[in-house]
């Protein structure tokens, strides 16, 4: 039987790169929801071809528009957060993709998970903003949560086979960025331009932003530790310029297992949608001549003090990760924006964290309550 997708945000690079591996698997899976923020002119395109189900846009001032140029076409359509929340719990709905940027998937991913969707996650800052909530909720309505990102899903491939092998420690790689190898000084002139030209990945501008300031790393990092019930003592961030090696694991005995391929996030997202098997592609392969030199360095924390800001929040607990989520949202848009410098970011994040009242044990209203006060936190310090 085929398995029904919905993806939630479709238009940007995750959720292009899961119509294109649906593309070459329709014999495996069919769109039954796609949504989109705004981009009306290319929801239209993809809801043309895939005739989903549903259709959702998020911003509501959109709804006429779609609805007159999808009038033609037996596709319900809808607009707004809530009905976001509304369409993952249809019936059809084998499997959610949440490919949304941001604070923003994390209602719909519990409404999700609430009517018992297996979810494939490439919105990383769910499980950093709720972790133990959205873990707990999963494990009650026995749902999966299939990790998309390449260093997530590397982990959650080297996993399987070993039962309950006991992890020492995992490595999560990182290219490094565009600044691997830049002063510390020289980074406060580099303009979002400078920022978004990532030397290995194509992504969206907010997650490259975050990959050029290592916080990308640092929110996996917080991700890993809910996905695979580890310490913050066990994640490790490595640097492989290269993006070959995705992530490793150690294990007890000391011996290392290690996922690799060419950096092309279309893997991951094939082997969510089809786990537990393995399907066949015609995807590029790895040529060892092609890469005979891997190498690997450590993180600079000194240099890139957002990935350190990252782990004193996984260590903290509680709602700081969401308070470190929400300012790092604000101050990746300002950055994007020309607001401020990049070097100015970590100095952001870290006032509001630092303000924000630790609460152990948050339920769903707090991290609703953290992220709108650490918001206005970050902002009340850019504006001075």
């Amino acid at each position: 039987m085929k398995k029904n997708i919905a993806i939630l945000g479709s238009t940007g690079s995750i959720g292009s790169q899961a119509l294109d591996v649906i593309r070459e698997h329709r014999d495996k899976f069919d769109v039954e929801v796609l949504t989109a923020q705004s981009n009306v002119d290319v929801l239209v395109t993809q809801t043309n071809e895939f005739l989903p189900n549903a259709v959702v846009i998020g911003d509501e001032t959109c709804y006429d528009e779609l609805r007159e140029r999808l009038k033609k076409q037996p596709v319900k359509i809808y607009a707004g957060n809530e009905a976001l929340c509304q369409v993952v719990q249809m019936a059809g709905v084998d499997m959610v993709l949440t490919a949304m940027v941001g604070y923003a998937g994390l209602k719909p991913t519990i409404a999700a998970i609430e009517a018992g969707k297996d979810i494939a996650l490439a919105n990383k800052e769910t499980l950093v903003v709720a972790g133990h909530l959205i873990i707990e909720m999963a494990r009650k309505k026995q749902v999966r949560i299939l990790p998309v990102d390449s260093e997530h899903s590397a982990i959650y491939q080297c996993l399987a086979g070993e039962g309950f092998n006991k992890i020492e420690k995992i490595y999560l790689t990182a290219s490094g960025g565009p600044f691997r190898t830049l002063e510390k000084k020289a980074l406060e002139n580099v303009s979002p331009n400078d920022a978004l030209n990532h030397p290995n990945w194509v992504m969206g501008a907010k997650i490259t932003i975050d990959s050029a300031s290592l916080m990308n790393k640092g929110l996996e990092a917080i991700e890993a530790k809910w996905l695979f019930h580890l310490d913050p003592e066990q994640i490790e961030v490595l640097v492989h310029p290269q993006s070959i090696i995705h992530s490793m694991v150690q294990f007890e005995d000391g011996s290392i297992k290690a996922q690799m391929g060419l950096p092309d996030m279309k893997l991951p997202i094939l082997y969510a949608f089809s786990f537990p098997e393995r399907t066949k592609t015609h995807f590029p392969r790895l040529d060892f001549s092609d890469h005979a030199k891997l190498t690997f360095e450590k993180a600079d924390q000194k240099r890139f003090r957002n990935l350190n800001l990252a782990y004193d929040a996984m260590k903290r607990g509680g709602n700081i990760p969401c308070a470190l989520n929400a300012a790092n949202e604000i101050a990746v848009q300002s950055f994007l924006d020309g607001t401020i410098r990049f070097t100015v970011m970590p100095d952001i994040i870290e006032y509001a964290m630092n303000r924000i009242p630790l609460i152990k044990a948050p339920v769903f209203e707090d991290f609703e309550e953290t992220d709108m006060e650490s918001r206005r936190l970050a902002m009340a310090f850019i504006n001075g």
